[in-house]
């Protein structure tokens, strides 16, 4: 996948006023409470269940 995901809320503060950081690559700024977090994609799919 060639363009990032947008999240849609700070998930500190909720605000929705976020632009990419410059920090790394994936990271996002928030300009409300001034935060720069980052996501990742851990998985798609139903964990397996040890028994």
């Amino acid at each position: 996948m060639s363009e990032r995901a947008v999240p849609f809320y700070c998930p500190y503060c909720g605000d929705e006023d976020l632009r990419p950081s410059e920090a790394s690559h994936g990271a996002w700024y928030c300009a409300a409470c001034l935060r720069t977090f980052s996501l990742k994609m851990i998985g798609i799919g139903v964990p397996e269940v040890s028994r």
